[in-house]
């Protein structure tokens, strides 16, 4: 009869086996990168080739340099407005805030709420690219009740971080489709409607940059301003916040996500009938300038790469935002929990999963997450002086990789190595 050897042997060589795949997998990960850099610089060589294309998202000098005065020109408090306003403004903007409020409910209204806005007005380029940004952060929300993410936080660690995202996500929302409702307005009365703004808490930096984009329907200056505006907004009301400091910022485990690769953002594209992934990675969301420039890059890759692009926005038309990772890969995700797996046993194989093996879970939004009341949000202009936001107009990036299909395999399969090496089983609260 073969001996069978100790059990603690047999763990010890399922350990080493394991960390033995972290080398490996780093070679394949450089491999992958080599490859998806060449695609890119094939996809950004299509860009410049159509310069039709490239010409719209550069910011030109003379637009730039008129907001800059503009800026310099304006009050160092938001004006009050209230009192001033006819019976017919107060209507539209009792109007719009309570649409604003209905369509503020969770993450999939809010990404639906974008889409709908730039079909209606293609030239809103930051709402489509605030639908793929809302779309990662739905994923987000529901990987924290799939199946590796309780396995390596316990319960109110994994309800701060929702609330986290939660939050930053109804905050922008609340501050920026008001704006875009106004110009929706605008358009139907046939005047600007800009002198608004101030009615709905809006920075006093936004009003030269609408005015402008009224007379110039430049939707370039106008999307970075958005990201520039939308990220200062969250800035002291979240990133900032203390509680969110504490409870999730400062943590180990957000401090790791670059390394875990969670904190990818994603731009599933439809190519020769197939989603592929488009995408860039942000080192460190406590950097406000960086959170910034990656706004800048990531729209550079959206709408600046005539592939994605195109691919980018049949995606969103064919595929409804569910908040689970099944929208873009059915074949390794599913929104049906199989039988309990404790503690968890290794599924992937590369680009797939390992024959027999379970679908990773990973919910839709509704399953995972009760809507949540939107607390009102802090009062304040964040806007001080236009020199600290003239550097972010003088030039608009295509970073030089940005084609994640193969790469993102490897990044799933980092995620799951780290939560086998973790024990596999849920933690407790």
């Amino acid at each position: 009869m073969k001996r069978r050897l100790p059990i603690a042997v047999r763990k010890s060589g399922v350990w080493l086996l394991r960390l033995l795949q972290w080398p490996i997998a780093a070679i394949r990960l450089a491999a992958s990168r080599r490859r998806e850099l060449a695609l890119s610089r094939k996809m950004a060589a299509e860009a410049f080739a159509a310069p039709h294309r490239q010409l719209g998202l550069r910011l030109m000098p003379e637009a730039v340099s008129s907001l800059s005065a503009a800026w310099r020109q304006l009050p160092q408090t938001s004006p009050q407005q209230h009192a001033e306003l006819s019976g017919e403004e107060l209507a539209l903007i009792e109007r719009i805030q309570s649409e604003t409020s209905s369509l503020n409910r969770n993450n999939v209204t809010r990404a639906e709420a974008y889409r709908l806005l730039f079909n209606r007005y293609p030239e809103l380029e930051w709402a489509m690219l605030a639908h793929f940004v809302s779309r990662n952060g739905g994923w987000n929300m529901t990987d924290i009740q799939g199946d590796w993410l309780p396995r390596l936080l316990n319960e109110q660690q994994r309800r701060d971080l929702f609330h986290f995202l939660e939050r930053s996500n109804a905050l922008i929302f609340h501050d920026a489709y008001p704006q875009l409702l106004l110009y929706e307005h605008s358009l139907k009365q046939q005047q600007p409607l800009f002198h608004l703004l101030p009615a709905f808490g809006v920075s006093r930096f936004m009003a030269p940059v609408w005015t402008a984009f009224w007379r110039e329907r430049d939707p370039v200056p106008l999307t970075v301003a958005l990201i520039v505006n939308e990220q200062n907004y969250i800035e002291k009301r979240v990133v900032q916040q203390p509680y969110f400091r504490k409870r999730v910022i400062d943590t180990l485990f957000f401090n790791v996500l670059p390394w875990l690769q969670l904190n990818a953002v994603l731009l599933p594209y439809q190519y020769c009938g197939e989603t592929r992934l488009a995408g860039l990675v942000i080192e460190r969301f406590q950097s406000l300038h960086e959170r910034i420039e990656f706004g800048k890059r990531l729209y550079a890759v959206l709408f600046g790469v005539p592939r994605v692009a195109e691919g980018a926005l049949a995606f969103a038309g064919a595929i409804p935002h569910s908040g689970s990772r099944s929208d873009y890969l059915p074949d390794l995700f599913s929104t049906l929990r199989q039988p309990e797996q404790q503690p968890y046993s290794e599924r992937l194989a590369g680009a797939q999963l390992r024959p027999g093996a379970p679908a990773i879970y990973s919910p839709e939004l509704a399953d995972a997450w009760p809507d949540q009341p939107f607390a009102p949000s802090e009062p304040g202009d964040w806007f001080e002086r236009a020199e600290d936001v003239e550097p972010y107009f003088c030039e608009l990036p295509l970073p030089p990789s940005f084609e994640l299909t193969s790469e993102y395999s490897l990044l799933l399969k980092r995620i799951e190595l780290t939560v086998l090496l973790n024990g596999g089983k849920e933690r407790q609260p």
